[in-house]
């Protein structure tokens, strides 16, 4: 006996879509879903009021935010994908870990590439040539004054980028994101740790003079003389031609230096090994007290992490949300270089290389979020079974997947599955609400 079963269109194979471009987006969703656009440009303009008029700025910043907080809150009861975001979290976390190991890791050698050489070498060493300072400076003569102001600007800054992804990652509660925000922010931490590694490495390598000569001196509490190991390996081989070469045919440190000066030794237990690094002045207390003081650096140059942070932003802009806004976070990201080359913080081959490795280092870490990417239901995992076993005529093999599928909506809405999924809700409402009010608080005055 043969059964003709009439499968409904839903079962009907699936016709393969066609790649679709996420920037720009089509006039229609660009319409439909641009409130996030909004409410990101919405806050850069409302921040920058601070230098325009700081009392307007007082009055709508909190409003802002309060009424973001509302519609982001509103939105949580109706939020679907609890189960993608718990399958997130393991990631999430590791990342997070991950990237404050990173943080550590660059926190010391932001001070030790300042301190090796001492102070007096950082007052004495004039900065590079730099053709980007150069065409800057020739454009404030050619282009109007009133384009020129708006270059000057200080328009965003490394604060706002941070901003920008977290209203990006909370944006899966209105689906202008593909869930989980989880495993959006892994992958946005996972990428920066990467990189800030990479940038350590990389600007710990060889030593360049800081743009603005007077900066070590006004950060860092270091001696004036340089480091031992810089004392028998750099000083005798730094300006005098005939030692270069002599050097360099030898390939040993061939002059005598005699006792070199020593530095402060404080008692710091196990943690000695970070005094040639962190040379320390009697001044200072522990070594945790002062890596958590720690500020900008002076010579933590190539590559910018400024830059590193705004470029990640933008990728992630431009993956998961497209549009029209993607284009305004990228001209962001470009005055934002200029600004950090016009005033001197970087050299322009610090931005430029800040750029390429931000976007590459996007690009290989899709594995851990894509946009593109979607875990197949229950219901689409045995869909071509289903078909096939309709095609066949076998009614036995149709009741056991439709039992499969009955199985796991049973299991899904067990009692403590629900309960456990609404503790870990409320836990991670509860952790992105405090970061964000943690943010707003240390951000608040730029």
């Amino acid at each position: 006996m043969k059964f003709n079963l009439q499968l409904p269109l839903s079962l009907s194979p699936p016709i393969p879509s066609q790649p679709t471009m996420r920037w720009p987006a089509p006039p229609k969703t660009m319409f439909k879903n641009a409130g996030l656009g909004i409410a990101a440009m919405s806050y850069i303009t409302v921040d920058y009021l601070r230098h325009l008029s700081p009392a307007w700025h007082s009055r709508l910043q909190p409003a802002l935010w309060a009424l973001l907080a509302i519609a982001a809150v509103s939105r949580v009861p109706s939020y679907r994908h609890w189960t993608a975001e718990f399958r997130s979290a393991i990631p999430f976390v590791a990342s997070m870990l991950f990237m404050l190991v990173a943080l550590l890791y660059e926190v010391i050698s932001v001070r030790s590439v300042t301190a090796v050489l001492g102070l007096d070498w950082h007052r004495d060493a004039p900065p590079l040539p730099d053709t980007g300072q150069w065409l800057l400076l020739a454009l404030n003569e050619k282009l109007p004054s009133a384009i020129v102001e708006i270059l000057r600007a200080r328009i965003i800054g490394l604060h706002h980028f941070l901003m920008l992804f977290m209203m990006l990652a909370f944006s899966v509660l209105f689906d202008s994101v593909r869930a989980p925000g989880l495993g959006l922010g892994a992958r946005y931490m996972f990428t920066m740790a990467i990189g800030r590694l990479l940038r350590a490495i990389t600007f710990a390598s060889t030593i360049l003079p800081s743009p603005r000569p007077w900066c070590a001196s006004s950060r860092f509490r270091v001696p004036g003389y340089p480091h031992r190991w810089a004392q028998k390996y750099y000083v005798p081989y730094a300006s005098d031609h005939t030692s270069i070469s002599r050097v360099i045919k030898q390939d040993s440190a061939y002059v005598d230096i005699g006792k070199p000066i020593g530095d402060y030794q404080p008692d710091w237990g196990s943690m000695s090994f970070l005094i040639d690094f962190l040379r320390p002045t009697a001044s200072e207390g522990s070594w945790l007290s002062l890596l958590t003081k720690a500020g900008g650096g002076c010579n933590d140059l190539l590559y910018s992490g400024h830059m590193l942070v705004a470029v990640l932003t933008a990728m992630a802009w431009t993956e998961a949300y497209g549009g029209l806004s993607s284009a305004l976070v990228w001209l962001l990201v470009i005055h934002s270089a200029q600004r950090e080359i016009r005033e001197r913080h970087h050299y322009t081959v610090d931005c430029i290389v800040a750029i390429y490795v931000g976007i590459l280092l996007w690009k290989m870490t899709g594995f851990i979020w894509s946009q593109q990417d979607r875990r197949p239901t229950k219901f689409e995992k045995i869909q071509s079974r289903l078909i096939q076993a309709s095609k066949d005529s076998d009614i036995d093999e149709v009741r056991e997947l439709l039992k499969e599928i009955e199985l796991s909506s049973e299991e899904s809405n067990d009692q403590t599955t629900i309960r456990y999924a609404r503790l870990f809700r409320g836990l991670i409402i509860g952790f992105a609400l405090t970061i964000v009010v943690l943010a707003f608080v240390f951000t608040s005055d730029g």
